[in-house]
């Protein structure tokens, strides 16, 4: 996971609430194999609409999703955090996120900011007028600012999660940090006892 400390971009709006987790990337999408490649699929239903928001050029490259309440709500895909990362979003800004999409982001390094209700509505006005408005998400501040709109507010996020995400760590990534002390555990361990891919002495992995 590539380390993320601060994301400075421009903005789309998403004026809709309670968009759910099979309208970011619908279940037809979700017989891929790959990790990759979901961003073709991003909120694919809606963008044969021509007028939909991510239609618009003026929006093309923007890496700052800003969106209704209750975003990411409905199963626990974690397709629709992929999706949302391989489209370019790299932080979405709403009132509130469902619990299960907002850890599915923050473990990839996409970051879901949570603001005040008059805050979003205030940034989200202000990039609808205009597509060139340049939001800022800062971890080491825990700000969103946007000049342009008149916004500056605080986000709240855990020391550990943004140690995290600062350093680039996801589970894999944390669990490597402990790499030499697993490897003296492993070193000390009886010999006697069995371990991955080989059996018991006397025995043989083909034994009934």
């Amino acid at each position: 996971m590539d380390a993320v400390t601060k994301v400075t971009g421009r903005a789309v709006p998403l004026d809709r609430a309670d968009v759910d987790t099979d309208q970011i990337i619908p279940a037809s999408w979700l017989k891929r194999i790959e990790r990759t490649g979901f961003g073709e699929g991003l909120f694919s239903a809606w963008r044969a609409d021509p007028g939909f928001v991510l239609n618009r050029p003026e929006y093309a490259g923007a890496r700052v999703l800003v969106a209704g309440p209750n975003f990411g709500s409905g199963s626990s895909r974690e397709h629709a955090a992929w999706a949302l990362q391989d489209y370019g979003f790299a932080a979405v800004i709403s009132r509130r996120f469902a619990d299960i999409f907002r850890g599915n982001s923050l473990k990839i390094g996409l970051l879901p900011v949570e603001l005040p209700a008059e805050t979003v509505e205030k940034l989200m006005a202000a990039v609808n007028a205009d597509p060139t408005v340049e939001v800022t998400v800062d971890l080491e501040t825990r700000t969103v600012s946007a000049p342009a709109a008149g916004v500056e507010a605080h986000f709240e996020i855990d020391d550990f999660t943004r140690y995290r995400l600062m350093n680039g760590l996801d589970d894999i990534g944390l669990t490597l940090q402990h790499a030499d002390g697993i490897a003296a555990f492993e070193a000390r361990r009886p010999g006697y006892l069995p371990s991955v891919g080989s059996a018991p002495a006397g025995l043989s992995l083909t034994d009934g």
